[in-house]
């Protein structure tokens, strides 16, 4: 199976414009930048309640604390939030209202209280296909915010710890490699 893509500003922009035209807009938004900017998995962006993200004087934290039962490899870890994102979980706790309770889902569904994993996932997979984002996937933010991450100069260590990954060369494997991101570092030479 290929790996998802990653994908540039651009791309995300093109993604987060076409959520705004959609029904659900505010929550599908929140799902795409958590996935993007705080690199989390579908299955974590799921399985969060308001009062993993919202403190109990109504602010949004700062840091994300993951429950080994709210993540892949069942092992607790620390999400941070940048400012950015931070700004974006505020204007969403805003939109929400009345729907704000602390162990209710961040992000509701229009059947059940919370998405499951696979449905999250196949929601993103809808979006980034309507807006014509052919090979992105529910795994691409994820991949993207690692990427990034990476070509900004971020070692190798951070990122593995910035993904929940236990080992280095799985953080690796998400990196994606350009040519012209190798024409850049050969001038780096001399």
């Amino acid at each position: 199976m290929p790996q998802a893509r990653t994908l540039n500003p651009k791309e995300l922009r093109k993604a987060l414009d076409h959520v705004a035209t959609r029904p659900h807009a505010a929550r599908n938004r929140m799902a795409l930048l958590l996935t993007h900017w705080a690199g989390m998995r579908v299955g974590e962006v799921a399985a969060l309640r308001w009062s993993d993200v919202i403190a109990q004087d109504g602010s949004v934290k700062s840091e994300i604390r993951l429950r080994a039962s709210q993540t892949k490899g069942q092992q607790a870890r620390t999400v941070f939030l940048s400012d950015r994102l931070r700004k974006e979980l505020a204007a969403y706790a805003r939109s929400q209202g009345s729907q704000q309770q602390p162990d209710r889902a961040l992000l509701r569904s229009q059947k059940r209280d919370s998405f499951s994993a696979n449905t999250l996932a196949q929601t993103i997979n809808t979006i980034y296909r309507k807006a014509g984002l052919d090979g992105a996937s529910s795994h691409s933010g994820r991949r993207s915010f690692i990427t990034t991450l990476a070509h900004k100069g971020v070692g190798v260590r951070v990122l593995a710890s910035l993904a929940g990954h236990r080992s280095i060369s799985t953080t690796q494997r998400y990196i994606d490699v350009n040519d012209d991101q190798k024409r850049a570092a050969v001038e780096l030479v001399g």
